[in-house]
């Protein structure tokens, strides 16, 4: 829980930071941008009375401060448009994509777009006739835009950032639980192994000393069931190879060893095709996912209740499903019933679902999941494996 806990406590952290940055850095060039825009307005200003003075100049008016002011814009795109909506000059434009004849429409176009969208000062070059005037009309300098699109792309790096950092942690978690999983499960194994061991040898003695008594064969039956428990735990970690294995088999198998395990009021049906169904399996570990699947229905249909299962051919896949009538999963939880540690007995570690996920994801390339569940209603889970 611990490390749940920090992990969860990161990635807030880093989503805080993430909206902090994103939020700080909008800020400040939204405010940057204001500022240049109002600079770039006061330059035009300047440059529009320039030529406002070049167009009003006689024999004696020095140009040289006015020619000066114009050609000192080497940024801002500027076109001239007389009071006929005609351009007059313009500078700064790029037009390298078209061709020259189509220039003076594109510069024309691009005139009025910025006088409609009210990016222009009128100069009046006669005070005496107010049909008299040029509008010098302006665009924003490549720097500008650059600085507008900025922050925009800065956010996405955090983002990106923030989820390449979240996944990493979630993988660091994910190996981390997997070797304790693998660790646990592979010292359970070793732990059974002896005590199993000398079972099977008291078990021999006592079909020799009393080879008429029932119960002894019952006993090596838990006995080999005790093995078969230890070799699955030791199988996981390990990559075990899946063969060829009758689907119908494998679940009967696990029918008849539930109903012998369950009580009476407990009622198993199972629905099969007419056919057998031949997939790659490690038949014991896809057992113990049935079973799983079957004990966990018990429980939540409290002891008394209806399970079924449907096993289903389709071209690509095969299909098993396990339904109950218990008591049904929450839809906030659904969601979570395979994460480790989740359950909502008053016993249990909650790893029966997480290690049947990894059975079948990882070992089986299948898919396993809540098919539907209701409250008061019951569940169905779903297996898919690959033919």
């Amino acid at each position: 829980m611990q490390w749940t806990d920090r992990i969860r406590q990161v990635k807030i952290f880093l989503v805080l930071a993430a909206v902090v940055i994103a939020v700080t850095s909008l800020v400040i060039s939204n405010i940057f941008v204001k500022d240049l825009a109002k600079e770039e307005r006061n330059k035009m200003e300047v440059w529009a009375e320039a030529m406002r003075s070049f167009n009003m100049a006689d024999e004696t008016t020095d140009l040289g401060l006015v020619l000066k002011v114009m050609n000192e814009n080497h940024t801002i795109p500027v076109i001239v448009l007389d009071s006929n909506g005609a351009p007059q000059i313009c500078r700064n434009l790029e037009m390298r994509n078209i061709s020259e004849k189509d220039s003076i429409q594109y510069v024309k176009q691009l005139g009025h777009n910025l006088f409609n969208a009210g990016r222009y000062i009128r100069i009046s070059l006669d005070d005496t006739n107010k049909n008299s005037y040029i509008d010098v009309c302006y665009d924003d300098s490549t720097i500008l835009k650059r600085l507008a699109y900025y922050p925009y792309v800065q956010l996405g790096v955090v983002l990106i950032f923030v989820v390449v950092a979240i996944f990493a942690l979630l993988t660091s978690k994910r190996a981390e639980q997997n070797k304790v999983w693998v660790g646990l499960s592979k010292e359970t194994a070793h732990q059974l192994g002896t005590p199993i061991s000398s079972l099977m040898a008291w078990t021999e003695i006592l079909k020799e000393n009393y080879p008429d008594d029932d119960l002894i064969p019952e006993m090596d039956k838990d006995v080999k069931r005790l093995q078969l428990i230890a070799d699955r735990f030791s199988k996981i970690g390990s990559l075990p190879e899946p063969v060829p294995s009758s689907l119908n088999d494998v679940v009967d198998h696990v029918i008849d060893y539930m109903d012998r395990r369950t009580s009476s009021k407990v009622l198993i049906t199972k629905r099969f095709p007419n056919e057998d169904i031949v997939v790659n399996l490690n038949a014991s570990l896809f057992e113990w996912v049935i079973e799983n699947l079957c004990k966990n229905a018990v429980d939540a249909m409290e002891g008394e209740g209806h399970i079924t299962i449907d096993v289903k051919d389709s071209p690509e896949r095969a299909i098993i499903e396990v339904t109950d009538d218990g008591k049904g999963i929450k839809k906030k939880d659904i969601g979570s019933v395979f994460k480790p540690g989740f359950t909502t007995k008053k016993r249990g570690w909650g790893l029966g679902l997480s290690l049947a996920k990894r059975i079948v994801e990882e070992y089986h390339n299948g898919r396993i999941f809540v098919k539907r569940s209701e409250v008061g209603v019951g569940t169905t889970f779903r297996i898919e494996i690959r033919k």
